[in-house]
C-alpha cells in the first residue's frame, strides 16, 4: 500500500531498548512500508541506525540521527538534518517516554522531573520545532505516543507517568484545535497493556519471572492477551495518513478494551 507515500516522517524514539519490535521500531517501519522517508531518531545512535536498516533491507530510505529529545538544540540539529535532506516534515511522530517508580509520597523531585522532560517537555520542543514547518507547508500530522496509564490507574505505583501523559493528553487537544485552521492534525494514541521489549524491561521487576508477567498482564485486558507494536504502528499510520483527514483532537486508546472496563488484576 502506499498511503504515506513519499511523505517526510520524524519518528523520535525510533530506536528498542532491546531484541524486538518497539513502538517506535515498528511505527517507523510501517511508515516506510507505506511509502513514506523515515528520520529515525533515538538517544542512541546504534538503535536508530538498527531501524533504519530494516527499513533499508526493505527497499525503504530514511536517515538515523542521535538526539537528546529533552535538548532543544539536539532536536534543532535533527529538524535542520531532515529539512536539509528532504526540504519538508510531513509527520511528527512522537514516541519518548520513560517511567519510574514513585507514588505522590515517595517520589523524588529528581525523578519527577526527569519523567516531565523526557515524556512532555519533549514533545513541546519537538512541536515547537517542527510546527512552523508544518504551518507554511499548509499540511501536517502529529502523533503523540501517550498511554492508557493517562486516564485509569494501571496497577503500578508511577505518579509521574501517570501526570505526564495526562498533560500529553491535554496539550495534543490544544495543538489540535490552534493548528485546525492551518492544516495541521493532532492526536495522541493510549498503548494499554503492550508486551514489547520496553515493558519488558521497565516493569519486570514486580513479577518473579517473565512468564508470570506475560501471564498476568495478558489476563487483564478483556481479549485476554497484550498488545505489540505493531498495534500501535498501524494505529498511527492511519492518523497519520489521509484516510483520517478529518480527524484531530483524539485519544485512541489501542487496548483490547480495557479502557471500559471497571476494574483490572493488580501486579502482585
Amino acid at each position: 500500500m502506499d498511503r504515506m507515500k513519499d511523505r517526510i516522517v520524524l519518528v523520535l524514539g525510533a530506536g528498542s531498548v532491546g531484541e524486538g519490535w518497539g513502538n517506535g521500531k515498528a511505527a517507523a517501519v510501517a511508515y516506510a512500508r507505506e511509502g513514506a522517508k523515515v528520520a529515525c531518531v533515538d538517544i542512541h545512535l546504534e538503535a536508530a541506525q538498527n531501524t533504519l536498516g530494516v527499513i533499508e533491507s526493505e527497499g525503504g530510505e530514511g536517515l538515523a540521527l542521535s538526539a537528546d529529545v529533552t535538548k532543544a538544540a539536539e532536536i534543532a540539529a535533527v529538524v535542520e538534518a531532515v529539512m536539509a535532506r528532504y526540504g519538508r516534515i510531513d509527520v511528527l511522530h512522537n514516541n519518548v517516554g520513560i517511567n519510574l517508580p514513585g507514588g505522590a509520597a515517595d517520589a523524588t523531585e529528581e525523578s519527577w522531573r526527569l519523567v516531565m522532560d523526557v515524556n512532555l517537555t519533549s514533545v513541546f520542543l519537538a512541536c515547537k520545532a517542527v510546527l512552523p514547518i508544518m504551518e507554511k507547508q499548509g499540511k501536517g500530522a502529529i502523533i503523540n505516543i501517550s498511554s492508557l496509564a493517562s486516564i485509569r490507574w494501571t496497577g503500578y505505583p508511577y505518579v509521574s507517568y501517570y501526570a505526564s501523559k495526562a498533560a500529553l493528553n491535554h496539550f495534543t487537544r490544544a495543538v489540535a484545535v490552534e493548528y485546525a485552521g492551518k492544516g495541521i492534525r493532532a492526536n495522541a494514541i493510549l498503548p494499554g497493556v503492550m508486551d514489547t521489549p520496553h515493558i519488558q524491561k521497565q516493569i519486570s521487576g514486580y513479577y518473579d519471572s517473565a512468564d508470570e508477567m506475560r501471564r498476568k498482564r495478558d489476563a487483564i485486558a478483556p481479549m485476554r492477551r497484550q498488545g505489540d507494536g505493531w498495534d500501535i504502528a498501524w494505529a498511527s499510520v492511519f492518523l497519520a495518513s489521509d484516510e483520517a483527514k478529518y480527524i484531530t483532537g483524539i485519544e485512541l486508546p489501542v487496548d483490547g478494551g480495557l479502557h471500559v472496563t471497571v476494574s483490572g488484576s493488580l501486579p502482585s
